[in-house]
């Protein structure tokens, strides 16, 4: 479907808007647009790579898909073009996650909220997995160590000052004074680490798991809400939508199936990974994810929980290391010399390279490497 063009005026309202595009959201479908006639084809735009291939899977002919972030970007990161907002300002629908990960769709929706596109939460409904706060579990760590430190400084001066008890009182004052000016300084530097924790826990998750599209079960959900969004922008296309709906079910029902035969058959649980985006595989299927970064590319180890890693993979014996298509890290690089591990890889699936593109590859390709990749890790 076609839309009116928009005005100059509004170009530069939205272009003014995109510079705080920095926001989190998980708000559900709200902007009504009118049905598609019969001889229309929908206009729409994704996000993730998985919700542009569900899409046109599902709308066939009658649907015409494109995703806004672009092969091999970082989805964490992203934050769309002026142009991207006009492009997604004159189609017929925005299909992003709801689930936390695309940090620019609420500001999308919030800037075009006056245009005639539909805002389609495609992960409304879902039950997300619990994170990990590592922000928290730092302070946690500091916390205690100041207190061990704590009690160390105090049995050393109450040791000292036994032994020391014939010395002039302003030597003892003197030593006092210095004490006093080191814990200050080391309060200070508690501080400064506390509030760089807290600056990088805003631009991390929160408390939940967005990575839902790698369960091929959650991705039945994500899939029908979108049948359910087609047939509302164009309900002529009901029957097509439906027939096709069912059938990429069946396919997700027997990847899931996949999954399970492999893992089930595996000698270990255990995979080393570069970062933490693989939680629902292990509520799913039972496997233990070792992550050197966060559920963000962004949030890295401390220099304690890096060697905890390192020691939790040799303990486990992990021979494999594996890596991502859109996440490097020096990080995970330095483990995996420590440990000597094989370097494998994974498709987190948040977009596809241009050797995927190539390739033609989609969902279910990737995800039988996937797979592959899992038999070998696990073997």
């Amino acid at each position: 479907m076609k839309k009116y063009l928009l005005s100059l005026s509004t170009m530069f309202f939205i272009s003014s808007l995109l510079v705080g595009c920095n926001s989190n959201g998980d708000t559900s479908s709200s902007q009504s647009s009118e049905p598609a006639t019969d001889s229309d084809t929908l206009k729409i735009y994704t996000t993730l790579y998985p919700l542009e291939d569900f899409t046109k899977k599902i709308g066939g002919d009658l649907v015409e898909v494109e995703n806004v972030i672009p092969p091999g970007a970082d989805a964490h990161t992203f934050e769309p073009s002026t142009k991207d907002m006009v492009n997604i300002a004159e189609a017929d629908g925005f299909i992003y996650s709801g689930v936390g990960l695309e940090t620019f769709a609420e500001t999308v929706q919030e800037s075009l909220k006056d245009e005639d596109v539909r805002f389609i939460n495609a992960g409304e409904g879902l039950e997300l997995l619990e994170g990990h706060d590592e922000a928290e579990h730092d302070e946690d760590e500091a916390a205690h160590e100041e207190e061990h430190a704590h009690d160390e400084t105090e049995a050393a001066h109450e040791e000292e000052h036994a032994h020391d008890e014939t010395k002039a009182a302003h030597e003892e004052e003197h030593a006092h004074d210095e004490t006093e000016a080191a814990h200050e300084e080391e309060h200070a530097h508690d501080e400064t680490e506390a509030a760089h924790e807290e600056e990088e826990h805003v631009h991390n998750h929160g408390d939940t798991d967005p990575h839902v599209w790698i369960d091929p079960i959650l991705s039945i959900q994500l899939a029908e809400n979108i049948k359910n969004a087609l047939t509302e922008l164009h309900p002529d296309g009901k029957e097509t939508f439906e027939n096709n709906f069912e059938a990429l079910k069946t396919q997700l029902n027997e990847l899931d199936q996949s999954f399970s035969e492999v893992i089930n058959n595996a000698s270990k649980k255990e995979i080393l990974v570069s970062h933490a985006a693989y939680g629902y595989w292990e509520s799913r299927y039972g496997i233990e994810q070792i992550s050197v970064l966060g559920l963000s590319p962004t949030q890295e180890p401390s220099q304690k929980e890096l060697q905890t890693i390192i020691e939790t993979a040799k303990e486990h014996d992990i021979k494999y290391i594996i890596f991502e298509t859109n996440v490097s890290s020096n990080v995970t690089d330095i483990v995996q010399s420590e440990i000597g591990a094989e370097a494998l890889t994974l498709n987190n699936l948040e977009t596809l390279t241009d050797e995927d593109i190539t390739n033609k590859e989609d969902y279910f390709s990737i995800m039988k490497k996937n797979i592959k990749t899992l038999e070998k890790a696990l073997n």
